[in-house]
């Protein structure tokens, strides 16, 4: 087989992306997925400029008003503040925090992972450091970043972000030792390509749709653990609203008024739940031999 004819067998993008889609129309829980994260994105894009009050907005004579009441749709928190206008906000804050990590994890990961996989010699240190980091908890490792920082929301990007690169290191090496015993990296090889250059023009294009489908499974993971840190205190400083302060604060107010957490523990749930449907879809119409294998299993 000649150079030609290997570096032609290199996968075409464009097509491949028409490929993708085409599978993925035909994933109802996936569409399902996508259509969660399209109203999620919606509510936290546009949902602050049509929310009815200011986000640390209080009527102190309106305080725990049922939903349904005129003016107060989803109802009022202890403080008479709008629990519609906090979620919309909140739900904002938790996008933000979740596509951070996540681009903070893919910029720190991507390249340490191909380094990892393409060069050998290097592979031992980055291995073993992420073996060392991915011994510890997601939730103790971010809890302790965000402990030494102090509560921010960049701090609790950094915290979350930093928790994911282990992770998005050890895919990206998996993908990189796998492209890189393909014929059309070898055949870039014999025509003295640098390492650099492969890695950038054959390596991680091929790489891209493994760190797509992670970068679905820290979205939720991420917005978890937002919730998570500002629920402790160590998140979203308040008045700034963020789901975890809102179930922080109506903890101690469940008998009374269980809405007040009902709406932010829901609007999580359908985050997660969103980006978990369309990370399953992606990844089936990435490998369709992974969907097979998995229903195979299942029957």
């Amino acid at each position: 087989m000649s150079v030609a004819t290997d570096l032609a067998a290199v996968p075409d993008l464009g097509t491949g992306r028409g490929r993708v889609w085409r599978r993925l129309r035909h994933e109802p829980l996936g569409m399902v997925g996508l259509a969660l994260i399209a109203l999620v994105v919606l509510a936290g894009v546009v949902g602050p400029f049509v929310a009815p009050y200011g986000p640390a907005e209080t009527h102190f004579d309106a305080p725990f008003q049922q939903p349904g009441t005129i003016g107060y749709v989803l109802g009022t928190d202890d403080l008479g503040r709008d629990i519609l206008t906090r979620t919309l906000y909140g739900i904002r804050v938790s996008l933000q925090v979740g596509l951070l990590s996540v681009a903070l994890a893919v910029v720190v990961g991507t390249p340490l992972g191909l380094v990892a996989g393409y060069w050998r010699r290097l592979d031992g240190v980055v291995s073993r450091l992420t073996d060392v980091a991915l011994a510890f908890p997601f939730l103790i490792l971010a809890v302790g970043l965000a402990a030494i920082n102090g509560p921010s929301l960049g701090n609790a990007v950094l915290a979350i972000g930093i928790s994911h690169v282990p992770g998005m290191i050890r895919i990206v090496r998996g993908e990189t030792l796998r492209i890189a015993a393909s014929d059309f990296v070898l055949s870039a090889r014999t025509m003295h390509a640098g390492g650099v250059r492969i890695m950038a023009q054959h390596v991680l294009p091929n790489a891209v749709s493994a760190i797509v489908v992670q970068a679905t499974v820290i979205m939720p993971v991420a917005v978890i653990g937002e919730a998570v840190l500002s629920f402790l205190g160590l998140g979203i400083r308040p008045p700034t609203p963020s789901l975890g302060i809102m179930l922080s604060d109506a903890q101690q107010y469940l008998q009374r008024a269980p809405f007040a957490a009902v709406v932010p523990g829901a609007s999580i749930a359908l985050i997660c739940l969103g980006f978990n449907l369309f990370g399953d879809a992606l990844r089936d119409a990435l490998d369709p031999t992974a969907g097979s294998r998995r229903r195979g299993r299942a029957r």
